[in-house]
Order: structure tokens, then sequence, then C-alpha cells
């Protein structure tokens, strides 16, 4: 009697077990992107040839496909941001060979500035040279192709497996506008607490396969990668961080996402040791969130994308561009300059920027992609609202067109609440209410 009721538990569990595995089925797939041309590196406003590699730059993409069938594919790249001139183009190829909706594709990108440059991201905020912006153009065309076959192979690879989340915590990101970068390192020596909003929350998933391989690890952090401004190829912080996740679990792809680290910087920087040991620090805070007990992750999947209409807070007048055209600020000048001619082909200049949101949600959890270099408060807000630890906020999502201040930070001021939209060639800062906007948009796309 007793090895029969020990039989039955013992079935229970297995069938219990391969339900659980059975909720998901998963797919992973990866490309190098490391220009093999010398396309200049992205985020800084000059000539940046590359001098050589430290390590490649990846993309990579999870395909995920829940018991309805309903399927959604994240990529995660490297880059320092992906236009809505690529993405688009992207998104409408997936939707033609595999017809993946809008709703069901999420491009993130990690804001690396030892990266290449894409499409017209950023593209007046550089030195004009007709044949890098040929070369430019040469590369963004073979990412799309590379992103299309990409996402592709991860399809192919659907193969069933069960989800599981968890948090750890990493400390080496500090709000820079509240602490001036010169002090940090007296501060943290002196252990002087920091200032301003952060949000060291490292939020993890797993993907891993019945017989208990970890096929996957996702995790993210809010934090600027621009631990180093040198010509060299490298993912910065995110890039070690992979590698060494990577290293320590063989056959694993692990994929990284920045949370909305709009003003947030890794402090003090510009060392690579620096760039490696806070990559070390987040490998410790996922393997810690290996070792416990995560929460499994299972129910039909959700997805929900809406662009809305962002109002800039004015739009200037013919006028007004001629006379900035003047200007010796050569970042206002060029911004005029192209404004004018827009407007004298008949071009007017847009109130509104179409603003992207998406929302997927599975298992209980609640997954917000918001386009743009989105700052630490609307993580915080949104986790707040709709609940910790079941919330992920991801910025660097889908397109790059401006920073997104919150309401404090526009009427703050400063880099990322105003004089950011000139190098971003924006006509002028956001109009006051777009965090409320923002976030009652997300708020309903994630209504059952």
């Amino acid at each position: 009697m007793l090895r029969w009721l020990c039989l039955c538990v013992l079935l229970a569990s297995l069938t219990q077990s391969a339900s659980a595995q059975s909720v998901w089925k998963a797919g992973v797939a990866k490309a190098v992107i490391t220009p093999e041309k010398s396309v200049w590196l992205a985020g800084y406003g000059s000539k940046r040839a590359p001098d050589g590699k430290l390590h490649d730059l990846w993309m990579k993409a999870l395909a995920l496909e829940d018991n309805a069938g309903q399927r959604v594919v994240l990529i995660t790249s490297d880059f320092q941001g992906v236009p809505k001139i690529m993405s688009d183009r992207v998104f409408e190829q997936l939707q033609e060979q595999f017809k993946l909706e809008r709703t069901q594709v999420m491009f993130t990108f990690s804001h690396n500035h030892c990266g290449p440059r894409l499409g017209d991201d950023l593209i007046d905020y550089y030195p004009v040279e007709a044949e890098q912006e040929a070369l430019v153009e040469e590369y963004t065309t073979q990412m799309v192709t590379k992103t299309v076959t990409m996402v592709g192979e991860s399809l192919k690879n659907l193969a069933p497996a069960s989800l599981a989340i968890g948090e750890g915590k990493a400390t080496f990101a500090v709000n820079r506008r509240n602490n001036r970068e010169a002090d940090v390192p007296d501060l943290i020596a002196k252990g002087t607490p920091l200032v301003g909003p952060v949000d060291h929350a490292v939020p993890v998933m797993t993907v891993t396969r019945p017989d208990g391989k970890l096929e996957a690890v996702l995790f993210g952090y809010a934090c600027h990668p621009t631990t180093m401004s040198f010509l060299t190829w490298c993912g910065d912080y995110p890039g070690f961080a992979q590698l060494e996740i990577e290293k320590a679990h063989p056959g694993t792809t692990a994929m990284f996402v920045n949370t909305c680290g709009g003003d947030q910087n890794p402090l003090p920087r510009r060392k690579v040791e620096l760039a490696e040991q806070y990559g070390r620090m987040l490998t410790l805070s996922v393997d810690k969130v290996l070792a416990s007990e995560m929460s499994p992750v299972s129910g039909a999947m959700t997805t929900r994308f809406r662009e809305i209409p962002l109002e800039f807070s004015s739009i200037p007048s013919r006028d007004e561009l001629a006379k900035t055209a003047e200007s010796t600020d050569r970042y206002q000048r060029t911004r005029a300059k192209l404004f004018l001619k827009d407007v004298d082909a008949g071009k007017p200049l847009s109130p509104t920027y179409p603003y992207p949101i998406q929302v997927w949600k599975f298992g209980g959890v609640n997954w917000v992609a918001l386009g743009g270099e989105v700052v630490v408060d609307y993580s915080l807000r949104l986790k707040l609202e709709l609940g910790a630890g079941k919330t992920w906020v991801t910025g660097y999502a889908n397109d790059v067109m401006a920073y997104i201040p919150s309401e404090r930070v526009l009427i703050e001021g400063g880099y990322e609440g105003d004089s950011s939209m000139i190098v971003y060639m924006q006509p002028s800062k956001w109009k006051a209410g777009l965090e409320d906007q923002i976030v009652k948009t997300v708020h309903e796309l994630s209504k059952p």
C-alpha cells in the first residue's frame, strides 16, 4: 500500500512537472553585429572611427509561445539606439515573413556608446561626411536583414521550456543629475550617501528546457552603458556581464535590457577595469537570483501596442528658424537649417511625435516597453502602481527619438528635460503633462 502511494505521488509529481514545462515553447538565436567596415561609433557628437575590438557586439532573440499558440519575440542588442526608420522596416518584414503583428515584437537596445551608428539616429549630431553616411546606410540595411533572419531562427528553435522570474540588486548606477561626477569617487570613499532617485533592481527571467538545461537568462538594469568613451568596439558593462554569465553557464544565452536608465550613469567610469567590474557585479546579482527559489511563470499571453501623439511645447516659426540658423552653436544652427529646408519644401514641422508604448502580460507579469531614453522616475512609479515584483519597465525599446523626462525632470530642465532635444533634432522640449499621458496609456494597455 505504501509503495502504491509513493508511486502515485511520484506520478503526480512527474505529471505536474511535465505540465509546468509544457506551458511554454521557447526559441533562442543570436548574431554577431560587429561592423566589418569603419562605421563610426555612436553616442558622442564627434568623428569616432573605430580603432579595434575588445569583444564582439551581439544581437539576440528570444521567441516565446504559450499553450494557445500566441507568440512573441524579444530582440536585445548592443546598439546605441535603433531609430524608427530602421525598426519599422524590421517590423514590416517580420509581419510579411512570419505573420508577427506589431504587438508581438519588442526591439530593445542597450544604448551602448561603444557600438555603431544606425540610420538617422542623432544623424545631425555628428560631423557630416558623405562616405560615412553611405557606410551607415549600408550597415543599417545589413542589420535589418540580419535581424529578420535571426528572428526566423528563434522561431524555428521553439521547443518546450519553463520560465521563472526573480529579482536581484546592483548598486553602481548613480543619478547623474543629482551627483557631480567628479565628486562621486570621494563621496563613495567617505561613505557619504549619494542623492537622487535610482532603481537598483536587477530583474531576471530564466528559460529552462525539460532536461534542466538553462537555455537563456534575461536580465536588466537601469543605467547608461557609458563606462567607456574610447573608440574600441565593445558592449560596455552589459557586454561584459553577458560574457561572464555565458562563461559561468556554458550553452546559455545571456540577454540584457536597459530598464529606465536615462538619467543614470555608472560612476566612477572611463576605465575598462570598471566596465568589467560593473559587469561582474551584475553577474553576481544574477547568479544569486539563479541560486534562489524563483517564481514560475505560467498563463496565456496578451500583447498590446499603441503609438500616442506626444506634444512638443512649441513649434518655431520660420522667422525664428532663420534667426537660429545664424547661431554660433553648431547644433542649434544645423537643426534650424534642416528645419528651414523642410518648411520651405512644404513640409511643416509636426507638433507631435508618435511615441511607442508596449505591454506584454503573461503569468501575472506586466512587461512595459517605452521608447526613447526614459528616466528612472517611470520605472519607480509604474512598479508602485502596477505591482512591484511583477512589473518590468523597459526603456530604450522600439524607437529612440529623444529623452523621455518625468514631469519633475521636465520642470527642472537641464539636459534630459530640455537641451538634449536639440541634438535629437526635435523642435522643442516636450509639453507639460507627458508623464501622466504615458502612464495613463500604460494602465489602459495593462487592463485584463
